[in-house]
Formats: C-alpha cells, structure tokens, sequence
C-alpha cells in the first residue's frame, strides 16, 4: 500500500494574524455640537411658532391679534403674520360692549365706616374696609391673577382726588414722579391716553377733552373711541359718551376722556372673548356704591406678569365692588406712585422705565 502524502490547500490569499481592535468613540468637534444643538434649537422654535400663530388652538392668535391691533404704531405685528380676513374675524370675536348707559350719581351715598365692622359680605369687602392702623386715606391691595401681579388702591375720600397735567401741557409731557413731586401728591397714577404717532412722542397732547377744575384745558380730538370719565364737584365718578358741551353741564369738576367702560350703574360691559384689548399692563378707575374710589395699576410684559385684559380688569372691579369702573391707559403708560416710590413696573425703557404724560389721577392729604 502506497504511502499517501497530505496534501496542503495554500489559500488564495493570506490573511494575517488579526489583532483584537479596540474600539474607538467619536469624539464630537465643538463646532459640530453647536451645530447639532442650534439645528435641534431651530426646528423646535419654528414647530412652536407655527403651533401658536396657525396651529388649532386660537387663543395665542387672538391674545397676539388683539393686542397688537389696539397700538397706534404696531399693527404690523398682527398684519405680518395675518390677513385682513383673519384679523377682522378675531376683532369681531374678542369685543367690548359697554352697557351704554351714563352714570346715575344718584345711586351713588357716601358712608363712613367706624373700623368696628366684624360681618362682610366677602373677603374683597373685608380687605377695603379694614384700614391700615392710623392711616384713613388710602389702602394698598396687592392683586394677584393668573397672569398678572398689581396694585388696587381703596382711596377712602374722594374729595381728595383731582387731576393733574403736565405744566407744558400742548407742548410736552412730564414724568409722574416730577408731577407727584410738585402737587404734593401722596398718590398718583396715568389717566388718559394721548397722542403718539411714533410711539415716542413727548407726551404733550392729551386724547379728546380734558376738564381741570370745571374748565377745559385741553381738546385734541384724535380718536373716535372712549367717553368722559372724572368727578363731579360733588366727589362722584361719572362715566358717559357725550359730546363736550353736555360734559359741562354734568358738572365736572376733573375729567378726560377715553375708554372703554367696565361698569356703569353697577352694570357690568358684555365682553366678547378678550374683550378685543389684548393682554397688557392695564391702569383703571372705578367707585364703590358707598364713595370708595378705586385706582388700579396691573404689572405686564414680565415674566411673572404678562399682563391683563379687559375680562382681568373687570372681575377684578367687582369683586372689589365696583359701581362704576372704566379702563385707563396702558400698556407702558402704566404708572402708580405712593409718596414718591414708584410701585409698580413700569416698562416704557426710559428713566425707571417712565414715559412722559400728559394727565395723572392724584391724590392730596
């Protein structure tokens, strides 16, 4: 038998001795990581923006309509963004719809309250009518809502309440702390809006009349909304749209105009939605049925106040009691001083974020 040899299959090619790989990480570059990250950064922000301004949910299309739509200078944020078909079907969804009605002053009786008063009808009355110790002028009330933070003022005599202008009135504003300063004021806080083209105009030209001590100072008639809102010479705060002339004879002794009106013989405004105001720093006035007066100032614009519209002002005015109340100037025109502090936030950007103005509510010992 013949010997067989093994016979030796040399491969195709040779494969050498591996050696066992060790596994690397991929070190990401900065530059790539900021890449990634401002990519992730944008895609999210362009989903939220796109949810909010067209997404199924309309309350951030109506808060953005409305309250750019009621500036004079920055409607452009709404018609950017929105046709002239859907900005008006939002303005006719959020609306005011005052109860038309002028004040009856009648319905208005003044009461002093001793302080030894222990039942209330709720907690807003106890905290109007439980006075600070020793102080019988005026009560400070922080507020507090979903979206807001502000101050209510329960100004117990009202005879001490007045209007104060500008001493350059037609020709510039002033700031409040500086008309304040010089009427001795203990209290004082915006009233009417005015004329501001360029949203930094000087504050000089008060919208519609303005009556200071039973006489017209100033009438510039550049808006078509708003109505008389101030005092009688019998202390009583008396809203109502009438032309100058029947404004006279009421009997002012301080008013300006503009608007809208919360309450009106104890009649609260129909308000459609946000009231079409959008959402902002809000000032208002109102009275108690007993001759209490009320000056509200709501912080807006900040992170933790964004701000209030006009259903925020008017719950507010009644759950404080209000019988008449109306809506002020806002947005960064809200102001309010006690003895020469400023109190709230105000967001105009300028020296303590103040604008210069040309009518105040004050109120003097």
């Amino acid at each position: 038998m013949k010997e067989q040899k093994e016979i030796k299959i040399e491969p195709l090619y040779s494969i050498p001795p591996t050696k066992e790989k060790k596994k690397r990480k991929k070190k990401w570059t900065i530059k790539k990581k900021i890449g990634v990250f401002g990519a992730t950064t944008f895609i999210v922000m362009l989903s939220t923006f796109l949810f909010l301004f067209y997404g199924p949910w309309d309350g951030f299309r109506n808060f953005w309509i409305t309250s750019a739509m009621t500036t004079m200078t920055h409607q452009y944020l709404a018609t950017w963004f929105y046709s002239d078909e859907t900005i008006q079907k939002v303005l006719e969804a959020n609306q005011i719809i005052e109860v038309g009605e002028i004040t009856d002053p009648d319905l208005i009786t003044f009461r002093k309250y001793n302080g030894n008063m222990t039942i209330y009808k709720n907690k807003y009355e106890k905290e109007i009518l439980t006075k600070d110790p020793g102080n019988d002028l005026y009560k400070v009330i922080e507020i507090n809502g979903t979206t807001y933070k502000g101050f209510l003022v329960a100004i117990y005599d009202p005879s001490k309440i007045s209007l104060a202008t500008t001493q350059y009135l037609g020709t510039r504003g002033e700031a409040i702390t500086t008309v304040a300063k010089r009427e001795n004021a203990i209290i004082a806080m915006n009233a009417s809006g005015f004329h501001d083209p360029d949203w930094n105009s000087n504050g000089a030209l008060p919208h519609g009349t303005v009556i200071q001590n039973g006489k017209i100072v100033s009438d510039y008639k550049d808006v078509g909304f708003g109505g008389f809102i101030g005092f009688t010479h019998d202390d009583k705060l008396v809203l109502g749209n009438m032309t100058t002339e029947e404004a006279l004879e009421v009997g002012y002794r301080d008013a300006i105009e503009f608007g809208p009106f919360l309450i009106v013989n104890g009649k609260s405004s129909f308000i459609k939605g946000n009231g079409g105001w959008g959402i902002a720093p809000r000032s208002a006035i109102g009275q108690r049925k007993d001759g209490i007066v009320l000056f509200l100032v709501i912080n807006g614009r900040l992170p933790n106040s964004i701000g209030a519209d006009m259903v925020d002002l008017t719950e507010i005015m009644e759950n404080y009691g209000a019988y008449n109340a109306a809506n002020l100037d806002g947005g960064s025109s809200s102001e309010l001083v006690i003895n020469n502090k400023i109190i709230n936030t105000p967001v105009a950007g300028g020296e303590n974020g103040l604008r210069d103005m040309p009518t105040f509510w004050i109120v003097k010992e």
